[in-house]
């Protein structure tokens, strides 16, 4: 960049040398990626009891933490309600002032606290342990005041801050919100959460609206399936092409079994390989086997095929193999379902 399209750096401060906060950056990143990976060989039975307890809670579980911990507790919350596990934040300042009476008898508190020292979730402690409901802690000092309080602590501690002073919680919040996405996912396979799970607690988000669509919901049925027989002429499966607008049509036997389609591409194919001969039957020339799809798939699925073997319709049958719809790549594509 030349020194007329640099902009000044601001009357006091040194400008950076060229490189330096990309360099920066790239520390910042190593450090917090470091830390995160360095969980995995704690992963222990202490994580497997946690999610004993977790899996175990008949009520909520109440996540609480303060400051930058609270910050990453509500998220933690958040993920755990999104993906089956009812959860809300507590704060634990509010807590000691009348909000610990949201806590009931077969809750499970997860704390968060980076130092295990933190006065407004040692002062909300007792109360809970009134209510006898269990405490996990997730902590970077697993001999603080807090864990030695708590059923089952979790060690996230890390050996440096991202911060170059090493004072701001960076890696250390990185690696808090990385076990609590843990926690969550091992919970939520624990459950056998199915995709229509996730879009039941989603159904306004682009996630959910893909998971909820059906082939069931878009297919077009009935009379507006094309269908000829397979004795059928080639001017009739024209006809029928033309009739329903599908650029293809579905081929059945005497018994309405599907055995091929026949597509305007192989109308071409066809024409051009000199097979349109008087008397030839839509049998002799459907494509078989082609790529079909049940009712009761995703939407999304249906796309995939498509895209996949490139083809813009898909064939619905019966466990008779009887075409029942058709999916058309442009019906998907009008519900929007892709993003």
């Amino acid at each position: 960049m030349s020194p007329e399209g640099r902009a000044a750096a601001p009357e006091g401060r040194a400008a950076a040398p060229e490189g330096r906060a990309a360099a920066l950056a790239a520390r910042v990143l190593r450090i917090e990626a470091d830390a995160i990976l360095a969980l995995i060989p704690k992963l222990d039975e202490r994580f497997d009891r946690a999610i004993e307890v977790l899996w175990g809670c008949m009520g909520r579980v109440i996540v609480t933490g303060m400051g930058k911990s609270g910050i990453i507790g509500r998220k933690i919350a958040a993920t755990l309600a999104s993906t089956g596990t009812p959860a809300y934040f507590l704060h634990p300042a509010e807590g000691v002032h009348g909000d610990i009476g949201m806590v009931a008898r077969g809750d499970v508190v997860l704390a968060l606290s980076n130092s295990g020292e933190t006065d407004e979730v040692l002062a909300v402690v007792p109360p809970l342990k009134r209510l006898g409901v269990p405490i996990i802690l997730m902590t970077g000092n697993p001999a603080s005041t807090l864990s030695r309080q708590c059923e089952v602590v979790l060690d996230v501690s890390v050996v440096e801050e991202a911060c170059p002073m090493n004072l701001a919680p960076t890696s250390s919040t990185t690696a808090t919100l990385a076990m609590g996405d843990a926690l969550a996912m091992a919970l939520l396979e624990r459950r056998g959460l199915r995709p229509e799970d996730y879009a039941a607690l989603h159904p306004r988000g682009a996630l959910g609206w893909r998971a909820l669509l059906r082939v069931a919901d878009l297919m077009v049925t009935g009379d507006a399936v094309p269908v000829v027989p397979e004795g059928a002429s080639l001017k009739d499966v024209i006809a029928e092409m033309t009739r329903k607008n599908f650029g293809m049509t579905t081929v059945v036997d005497a018994a309405g079994r599907l055995i091929g389609v026949f597509t305007d591409g192989d109308l071409r194919r066809v024409h051009l390989g000199g097979h349109d001969r008087p008397g030839v039957a839509a049998g002799q020339i459907a494509t078989r086997n082609p790529k079909l799809i049940r009712k009761e798939e995703l939407a999304a699925k249906a796309l995939e095929i498509m895209e996949a073997f490139q083809i813009t319709s898909l064939v619905i049958v019966d466990d008779q193999q009887r075409p029942v719809g058709l999916i058309r790549l442009h019906d998907i594509l009008r519900a929007k379902i892709v993003y």
